[in-house]
């Protein structure tokens, strides 16, 4: 069984609470869908252009670093949730471990960024490259610079999501384990975006 919940002013139960906490982290998160929304559709209109330069430019992208990448994410968001369970019945050891695999899974998924971002910079698929290898195919152009943009992006979110799992290792879990549960929901938001950043990103190529 969990602990008592810590209130904050002005709420007197816990229930009205966490149902606060929850309706505020969906309004920044529907503030964040318009946001990722707006490039989703850029992102189709671009393709529809020029779809063949678009799956030319597409080709290139590291399906094999892309895929190791979704499963990462897909793992953390699994052991996040057993954190956030675990922190709701105050089995506090188990609610440890599963934040520190969190922690080490999206750390792991920047890193394999980082790996995927130098191969893809010794390859000069960057549209301001001078050595840019479709330069004059606009679908292409279009693509690597959508690929670029948005993942920087994802990582900014993802990275602000670590610091917020971090964050619980510092917190009496078994009373503040609403925080945790709207810390998962963040994560999951941002796994969700990566899980349609994939197909879009590596498996449009011919």
């Amino acid at each position: 069984m969990s602990s008592t919940p810590i209130l904050v002013e002005p709420f007197e139960e816990p229930e009205r609470q966490r149902e606060a906490m929850v309706f505020g982290l969906w309004l920044f998160l529907a503030t964040e869908i318009l946001f990722f929304g707006g490039f989703f559709f850029l992102y189709a209109v671009a393709r529809m252009q020029d779809p063949v330069g678009f799956a030319k430019g597409a080709a290139r992208a590291n399906l094999l670093l892309g895929t190791v990448n979704t499963v990462l994410l897909m793992t953390s968001s699994a052991t996040l949730t057993v954190a956030e369970r675990a922190a709701q019945a105050g089995w506090m050891r188990g609610a440890r471990g599963a934040i520190l695999a969190t922690l080490a899974l999206g750390t792991a998924f920047l890193a394999v960024k980082g790996f995927e971002y130098r191969e893809d910079l010794s390859e000069h698929l960057f549209p301001t490259s001078p050595a840019f290898p479709f330069s004059g195919l606009v679908g292409a152009t279009r693509f690597w610079s959508f690929y670029w943009f948005v993942t920087i992006v994802h990582a900014i979110h993802l990275t602000i999501g670590l610091g917020c799992v971090a964050r619980l290792l510092r917190l009496d879990l078994p009373r503040r384990w609403m925080v945790a549960e709207v810390t998962t929901l963040y994560w999951h938001f941002v796994d969700i975006i990566w899980l349609l950043l994939w197909p879009l990103l590596y498996l449009v190529g011919p």
